[in-house]
């Protein structure tokens, strides 16, 4: 397991992390979320050693980080590393022979990631003349190639096209399946819904909110759709309800203080009820509470 516990960060007066701590289960997708200036890559950067903490620590399977332990992470930083007039092959071999690798094994892995991700004919082309997509694809390429015990990546999912990103999701789920901790940033909140067991959410140098992507959604106040015909001015009179939205097609409440029979009760007394129905807040909306 890899756990981050009380870190902080300074920049000058700027205290750019403050206080974090969450763990990245070993076999879980982990997204790491939060607005530009957040902290989320000044964090990224503690873990792998990039900046040193100025509070707090890195743990790797109960003990403090070593370097030892970081060489065997994949990680991609929020700025790409690689070479853009050497070509692709080239880089991904040396990058694998750096951490081990036979100069064999390096190849077969570099050549076997390469047609994974549609670019096996690309090998001997230089970075700079590939897309941005297929930049960012050999660049993932690059923080697995040699089987990495953690993944800390930085929007891997940038740039990417929708064929890409499924490719990119399969591939980490494998690497979850096989008991890798996995940690991932992106701005795309649907895509980290979709694919996360875990999600961690910065603001201002803060965890404001982690858990389940179930829990988060289930741990405000309930709400519900309620498709109604007739006057609402009653709904003012009814205790324990807050009416978050009214766009005429339904109207969207906040229960606090009364039950779902007490409503409908209440609004059938006053019109037709075509609907009632839960609503449970996505990770996008959920994001926006916590952050505002």
């Amino acid at each position: 397991m890899l756990e981050v516990a009380h870190l902080v960060r300074r920049f000058g007066e700027n205290i750019a992390v403050d206080d974090v701590s969450f763990a990245v289960q070993p076999g879980a997708l982990t997204g790491f979320v939060g607005g530009n200036g957040a902290g989320k890559t000044t964090t990224m950067r503690m873990i792998m050693g990039v900046l040193a903490t100025h509070g707090g620590e890195v743990r790797w399977q109960g003990h403090a980080v070593t370097a030892a332990d970081r060489r065997s992470f994949g990680y991609m930083p929020e700025e790409r590393g690689l070479y853009p007039k050497q070509p692709v092959l080239d880089q991904l071999v040396y990058l694998a022979r750096l951490r081990g690798l036979t100069a064999v094994a390096a190849k077969k892995q570099a050549q076997e990631l390469l047609e994974r991700f549609q670019l096996g004919d690309r090998g001997k082309d230089k970075l700079e003349s590939l897309s941005l997509g297929n930049q960012q694809r050999v660049q993932i390429a690059a923080a697995v190639i040699t089987h990495p015990t953690a993944l800390i990546l930085d929007e891997p999912f940038s740039g990417l096209d929708p064929i890409a990103i499924d490719s990119m999701a399969e591939l980490l789920g494998e690497y979850a399946a096989q008991g890798v901790p996995v940690l991932f940033s992106s701005h795309q909140l649907d895509l980290v819904e979709r694919l996360c067991d875990h999600l961690v959410i910065l603001a201002k140098g803060h965890v404001v909110a982690q858990g389940a992507a179930a829990e988060l959604r289930n741990s405000g106040p309930a709400r519900y759709r309620l498709g109604f015909t007739g006057d609402t001015d009653w709904l003012g009179t009814l205790s324990g309800v807050r009416i978050v939205e009214n766009n005429g097609a339904g109207l969207l409440l906040e229960l606090t203080g009364v039950t779902t029979d007490e409503l409908l009760t209440a609004a059938l007394a006053h019109g037709s009820v075509r609907e009632l129905a839960e609503v449970r807040p996505s990770v996008s909306e959920i994001y926006r509470e916590v952050t505002a």
